[in-house]
């Protein structure tokens, strides 16, 4: 199990880390001139200053360049994620205690978050969909989105309607650890952020690892995964289909089948020989099943959900008859989906919680992307005249024990001339 864990870690080297450190100290320091030789250099696309936010004429562009369907399989997914994170939205609180203290927390929304969508040659609305709308949830005022530009310095049309639907307000067409750096640092044109979020290559994720501290990140996320518990009662055109859908985002990703029944895991090879053959991205998914891909056979299920917890995969699928009866066993996992009716896919893009979700058994002590990444708390304290006489004496001796003797004075000169509140200096 330790050889698992060590296998599913971010795999990086310190050359590539050198390289996104050489990158992000370039627009720390040269600012929007870098920005832009960088996007020529790794993106193939020259822009200028004026030309890295995306104008609003190309958004109503954008508009018109999309499918009727498209826009409302958009405004379907918006509304139901906006009401799966409106449900968890913390509020503050305040109470009172017996010597008349009032304490609590105040909870507010950060000011200016950034999101990370992959791009270039790709599309992925549904990223933008699950990262803006839990900002927006949460009442970020300033919802700023990156992304790799395409030829001729294009954003695809999709992802600028799912940002405009997401509330998102600001666009810039720059992506890769220089975006990050960008959302961290500032620049002339990209104002800081306070948190950067959102999927993307080895180079983003190192780049958000690298100024964390100056901002807050998500979390470090690595290639997909699933795994799957399964047994007798599962449909192996179901199972392989849904490993298959994990396979095809990238040869890195990991899909698992975990099942006490042998006869399962064989007929669930042969399907997934035989869908792979029909796969559009079959070279890739090929390429992620034969490095990553495997059958784990236990003794039986109890086994099997126990090694899939051990595991903590960013999707888990019970697979089985009745699995309700063992969800009670899962410690660990991004989302869990229960039955034939909860494909991963559906997660992807539908179902309501976000999509972004803790990988490479970060489950353990990562929690998928909500409300709560787009919230600080401020403890709240106003003390009583009661209150500090009656604990005086605890804070100087405490305060003594560890030597600070100013911080016990600031107490004592508050309660001078009160026996019980040390009055004396």
């Amino acid at each position: 199990m330790r050889a698992l864990r060590a296998g599913r870690a971010l795999q990086t080297t310190d050359g590539v880390a050198e390289k996104v450190r050489e990158i992000v100290d370039m627009v720390r320091t040269g600012g929007d001139g870098a920005l832009c030789r960088l996007t020529a250099r790794f993106d193939g696309v020259e822009l200028t200053p004026e030309r890295l936010r995306v104008s609003e004429e190309e958004l109503a562009a954008a508009y018109r360049q999309v499918e009727p369907e498209f826009l409302a399989a958009v405004r379907a997914a918006r509304e139901r994620i906006a009401a799966f994170h409106r449900r968890h939205q913390p509020s503050s609180w305040f109470t009172v205690d017996a010597q008349g203290m009032v304490l609590g927390q105040l909870v507010r929304p950060l000011e200016r978050v950034g999101i990370y969508v992959p791009g270039g040659t790709a599309c992925y609305p549904s990223t933008v969909l699950m990262t803006a709308l839990p900002a927006r949830e949460a009442g970020v005022p300033e919802i700023v989105v990156v992304t790799p530009p395409g030829p001729q310095g294009k954003v695809p049309a999709a992802t600028l309607v799912a940002a405009a639907e997401a509330g998102v307000t600001e666009i810039y067409r720059v992506g890769g650890a220089q975006a990050v750096a960008a959302l961290a640092y500032g620049t002339e044109t990209i104002r800081p952020v306070d948190k950067i979020v959102g999927p993307g290559n080895l180079y983003v994720t190192l780049a958000k690892q690298q100024v964390f501290g100056v901002v807050d990140i998500d979390m470090l996320a690595g290639p997909s995964e699933v795994v799957v518990v399964a047994d007798t009662s599962a449909d192996p055109a179901c199972v392989a289909a849904d490993l298959l859908a994990q396979a095809e985002h990238d040869p890195l990703a990991t899909a698992v089948l975990v099942t006490p029944d042998r006869g399962l895991a064989e007929r669930v090879r042969d399907e997934l020989e035989r869908q792979l053959a029909a796969c559009p991205r079959r070279e890739i998914a090929a390429e992620s099943l034969r490095r990553r891909g495997m059958a784990l056979i236990t003794r039986n299920l109890e086994e099997a959900v126990a090694l899939a917890d051990e595991l903590a995969p960013e999707h888990l699928e019970l697979m089985v008859a009745r699995p309700w009866e063992l969800l009670g066993r899962v410690r660990r996992a991004g989302a869990v989906f229960l039955g034939i009716n909860s494909p991963e896919a559906l997660g992807d893009y539908l179902a309501g919680p976000s999509h972004v979700l803790p990988t490479g058994g970060s489950a353990r002590f990562f929690s998928p992307l909500g409300v709560e990444d787009f919230l600080k708390r401020s403890s709240l304290i106003a003390g009583s005249r009661e209150g500090l006489v009656a604990l005086a004496p605890h804070v100087v001796t405490l305060a003594r024990v560890e030597g600070l003797e100013a911080h016990a004075r600031a107490v004592i000169v508050r309660t001078r001339g009160d026996p019980s509140g040390e009055g004396r200096l």
